[in-house]
Formats: C-alpha cells, sequence, structure tokens
C-alpha cells in the first residue's frame, strides 16, 4: 500500500473517492500509485487499515482480476513480522480492492526524501528486516517484483515489506503491451528489465539498490529516463563511491548481474550481523531521532466514523460485500467451525451482522438495517410471485390439452430454438491475433499464454506448470496435476503447412513431447491450452552449449479464448 502524499499522511476524501468500499467507511486518502489509490479505514473494533482501490483500467481485464485474486490468496500465506498482512479483499468487486494492517511510518522513499541517507546502523536494521521479509515472501511461493523504497514502510518497531507478488497480477493485463514490464525501472533487475524473467533473485538484487539508497541517500543507477536507467543497470556497473565501505561487498553481491551469484535472504541477515559490533535488534531506538519523531503525525489517525456507511446511491457506487471464505486471517465467513452451531444475526456497529463464532469473522460489510426490505412486504411479495407462478403453470397445462397443440410441436420449436442459438455462437468472430517474437525460454521455465506479454517464469518457483515449457531437449504441454488432466496439447505442423487459427482448430495429430531434434529454424507447433487459448510457436533456434544458461527462442501468435475451455476429469 505505497503512496507519499505531498502534504500530511492524512488527506481528506474528494468528491470522486467513494465513501464505503467492501463495507468498510473510507475516512481519509494515504496516497495513490500506479495500480491504485490506497485509502484508510477501520474494523469495527477500531483497528486500522490501508485499502487500496485498483485502478479502473485494471478492472475491465477479466486476466488480471483472475490473476489478483490468485496473488491475494497467495499473500495471505506469507507470515512475516516484517509484512503488512492481508486482512481482506475482493477481486470480484465493481474495482477491485485489497486490505491490509495500517503501519504507522513514512516509506523508505519518504523518510530519504525528507531526511537524507540513514546512518549505518539504521541500514544494517533496515537491510535484516527487509531480507526476513523477503524469506517469508519466498517461502509462500511469492516474488515480489516490485520491491522498492516506496514499498518499504519505517515503523517504530522496524520495517514493513508491502504489495509482494500483487505487480503480478498487473503484469498479465494486456494494459502492459508488448515489450513493457511492471516494476520500478530504477529498481529492477538486469533479467527483468531485459527479458521480463522474474525469480526469487530479482528480489535480492532490489535488496541491494534499496540498501543503497538507504545508505547513500539516491540510487546507484543515478536518475533520469526510464530507458537510461534501465540502459545502465542491464549494461553498466551501478555508483558505489559513496557508499560506507562496510557495505560495498554485500550491495555488490546483491547487484551482481548474473541471478546465481546473488546472496539468499539468510546470507544477507549473517553478513549484516558480522558488520556489527553490537547484535542487531529492532526497538524503538532503530531510527535516527529526526526521522522517528515525525512518526508521532501518523499515530495521530482520523477518528473512524460514528455513523453506518450510506447505501449505494448508484449502481457504480461501492457497496457492501459479503467476504468469501479464504480472506481474513483466521476467518470463514460463510462456514461455521465444525461441530458449533451457525453465526446468529446481531446488530453490528455497521448494521445487522453475523456474530463471531469462536473467533470466526463478524461480516460487518452487510447492509444497514434501514436499506433492508421490510420482512412483512418480503413475505407478500413472494406470495404473490407464487401465485403468478402457479397461474403460468396452470395456463401451460390447458394449452397442451388443446387441439393442434402436441408435444411434437414444442419439441419442433426447441430444436428450432437450439439451432438458432447454435448458429448464433458460431458466428461469433474469431479472436485477434497477438503476436510476440523473440521469446527466450531458459530450462525448466514455463509459458502461460493467459499471460501479456507471455514471459517466461520458474516452474518450480511456482509450484506449477504451464500451456508450453522447455526441458533439456523437449517442449512439452505438461499434465496439470497428479490425476493427469492435461493443460493442453502440442502439434507439429509439417514443413508445408502455415500455421493458423483455422488449421491449429482442425488438427487432429497431438503430441505430448517433441524433441528439439525434430525442430529446425521456422518450424511451427500447435499449442492448445485447454483454458481455451490457441497459439502458434516458431521455432527460432537455441542457444550454444558455452552458454552459461540454456534456453530456446520462440516466436508465439496468439489467439486468446479461441474455442471452449475444456477440462479433463
Amino acid at each position: 500500500m505505497s503512496g507519499t502524499p505531498s502534504v500530511g499522511p492524512f488527506q481528506p476524501l474528494k468528491g470522486e473517492d467513494p465513501a464505503v468500499v467492501g463495507g468498510y467507511r473510507l475516512v481519509a486518502v494515504l496516497g495513490a500509485g500506479g495500480m491504485g489509490k490506497v485509502y484508510l479505514t477501520y474494523t469495527p473494533g477500531g483497528r486500522p487499515l490501508a485499502l487500496k482501490v485498483i485502478r479502473p483500467e485494471f478492472s475491465e481485464d477479466p486476466e488480471f482480476r483472475r490473476r489478483f485474486q490468485q496473488e491475494v490468496l497467495s499473500a495471505q500465506r506469507v507470515q512475516g513480522l516484517y509484512t503488512a498482512p492481508v486482512i481482506d479483499a475482493d477481486a470480484d468487486a465493481p474495482q477491485p480492492w485489497l486490505a491490509t494492517a495500517y503501519v504507522p511510518g513514512p516509506s523508505l522513499a519518504h523518510a530519504v526524501a525528507q531526511h537524507g541517507a540513514l546512518p549505518l546502523r539504521t541500514v544494517l536494521l533496515l537491510t535484516v528486516g527487509v531480507a526476513e521479509a523477503l524469506h517469508a515472501i519466498h517461502a509462500a511461493g511469492i516474488v515480489h517484483r516490485d520491491l522498492k523504497p516506496a514499498n518499504v514502510l519505517l515503523s517504530a518497531d522496524g520495517p514493513r515489506v508491502i504489495d509482494f507478488g500483487i505487480a503480478r497480477a498487473a503484469d498479465s493485463t494486456a494494459l502492459t503491451g508488448t515489450g513493457v514490464t511492471v516494476g520500478t525501472p530504477a529498481f529492477m533487475a538486469p533479467e527483468q528489465a531485459s527479458a521480463g524473467i522474474v525469480t526469487h533473485a530479482t528480489d535480492l538484487f532490489a535488496l541491494g539498490q534499496i540498501v543503497a539508497f538507504a545508505a547513500i541517500g539516491a540510487s546507484a543507477y543515478g536518475d533520469g529516463p526510464s530507458h537510461a536507467v534501465l540502459y545502465r543497470i542491464v549494461h553498466e556497473e551501478p555508483d558505489l563511491s559513496q557508499l560506507p565501505a562496510a557495505l560495498r561487498l554485500l550491495v555488490s553481491r546483491c547487484l551482481s548481474r548474473d541471478p546465481t551469484g546473488r546472496p539468499t535472504p539468510a546470507e544477507v541477515i549473517e553478513r549484516c550481523q558480522a558488520l556489527s559490533s553490537d547484535p542487531l535488534r529492532q526497538g524503538e531506538d532503530w531510527l535516527p531521532q529526526s526521522l522517528a519523531g515525525s512518526l508521532t503525525e501518523r499515530r495521530q489517525m482520523p477518528e473512524p466514523a460514528r455513523t453506518p456507511p450510506p447505501a449505494p446511491a448508484t449502481p457504480t457506487q461501492f457497496s457492501p460485500h459479503t467476504p468469501r471464505p479464504g480472506f481474513g486471517p483466521a476467518y470463514s465467513p460463510t462456514q461455521a467451525a465444525p461441530n458449533r452451531p451457525s453465526p446468529s444475526l446481531q446488530a453490528g456497529p455497521y448494521g445487522p451482522s453475523t456474530a463471531p463464532v469462536d473467533g470466526g469473522r463478524q461480516p460487518w460489510v452487510q447492509p444497514p438495517a434501514a436499506h433492508r426490505p421490510p420482512p412483512q412486504r418480503k413475505r407478500r411479495n413472494l406470495v404473490v410471485a407464487a401465485a403468478a407462478a402457479a397461474a403460468v403453470v396452470g395456463l401451460a397445462v390447458v394449452f397442451s390439452q388443446l387441439p393442434g397443440s402436441s408435444n411434437r410441436d414444442e419439441a419442433k420449436d426447441t430444436h428450432s430454438s437450439s439451432t438458432l442459438s447454435s448458429a448464433t455462437s458460431s458466428q461469433q468472430p474469431d479472436p485477434k491475433p497477438v503476436t510476440y517474437n523473440g521469446i527466450n525460454m531458459t530450462e525448466n521455465y514455463l509459458v502461460m499464454l493467459a499471460d501479456s506479454p507471455p514471459r517466461p517464469i520458474e516452474g518450480e518457483a511456482f509450484g506449477r506448470k504451464g500451456d508450453l515449457y522447455f526441458q533439456p531437449r523437449s517442449t512439452n504441454v505438461v499434465e496439470k496435476d497428479e490425476v493427469g488432466s492435461g493443460n493442453g496439447k502440442l502439434v507439429l505442423l509439417n514443413n508445408a503447412q502455415k500455421g493458423s487459427l483455422d488449421l491449429c482448430r482442425s488438427e487432429t495429430r497431438y503430441a505430448d513431447t517433441i524433441s528439439l531434434d525434430q525442430l529446425s529454424d521456422g518450424s511451427q507447433l500447435c499449442v492448445l491450452s485447454n483454458a481455451g487459448h490457441i497459439a502458434v510457436a516458431t521455432y527460432r533456434g537455441r542457444s550454444s552449449k558455452t552458454e552459461p544458461s540454456q534456453y530456446i527462442t520462440l516466436d508465439l501468435t496468439i489467439w486468446r479464448n479461441a474455442q471452449e475451455p475444456h477440462t479433463t476429469q
């Protein structure tokens, strides 16, 4: 939940800001970033939350919503003391949103801008805290992807890393476009900036950048236009001349162009402990006095609203939602605990709510009582509806007994309707193809056809398999799980065939594995994903045996949602 307001930490809501999101009454604006706007709100018990509402542009992309929900669920598994826990979210809202615990402290970016470089002891404590946060994030199978000073908050008892993994959801949306990466250029790793490849080591490069930024007060790769900074990251050495000598070896290792040369979070912590004359322990005195004093204003937060949130004014207004299972630290709103009675409806601070059962969630996000239909009128409406339905059924029975009416005629009408529906669906235009050239797929990396652009990711790092992946001496569409349901099919086209959507749809020659020995420059494969995407992959060769990493190069032309999704049992 990043974003640094220009004047004070709490800005008043404006006319374009919603009053309520997901049942949470918004109190103030905390900031805004590339993905959305961040607000201050409270739980019914008075705990402050930072609630980010995603920009409408992302909300219109169904793939973003799917990936957003997936990443939020992954983020909830992070159990680190140096992270801001995810409390609630809704990927299906008119604009998706995410709520985390509020951290009463400035971002590292704001702190350096206001107070300059930090002293060595503070930098060491900052480094071990962020490294421990990365250890917890990586243990949950997440790569942060956008670790930067704006995403590191400085609280009184240590740093907090925020927004982990959410950038990956944005990376899948068509808004990013071909060749455009999600992240902050000055803090990208070389492999992320050049090829879009992201692994756990990518976050360690960003950590090195953060350490240098905190100790120097500026980026190690300088400022300027994004393309100029990215060029320096990929091709030039960082400027560490102003860095304290004690930190140079550690930062140099983190900023290695070779991801395998970077340390692990545990190694970073060990090195920092060795550099400190006293054991590194987080405490109230970890920040310099001038910076610690600025935390006071962030503790003087606006009071929660004392009135229930208003009813939605328009169909586009954010409205209270009933959270799904899995959101919240220990909540299960739709399921009572085993062998325990179901929750009962009670009046809560935000209107009728469900009383918690043994620590269960109290969904205060139910509509206020004043806006619920009167029970008596509701029953009367139900009676009228039932009577109308009975009358329709009775007329249907009478009509079926009239001369000239028969089941044969009814079947004919049904068949005509079905034929018309089929003809209408068959007339739907084919999706437009999107082409991505020069994709380098490293050994044991995979691509998903739904991703835009389809950047290779490490299969083992995410514990999943993809539409197309590269293993030594073969390309293959792999089984999705242990029961054997596949993630798609491959077809090796003949040299005389030119890959197209119609050809890939009509082919019936499927293979599970295709050896690289069968391929030459220009060979084409049809890739048919069970999710309904179709692609033509054109093989462009492989790396030489002398190169440190082995990869193949492909051009991909993708027709997304070109056929009905298919699943196997």
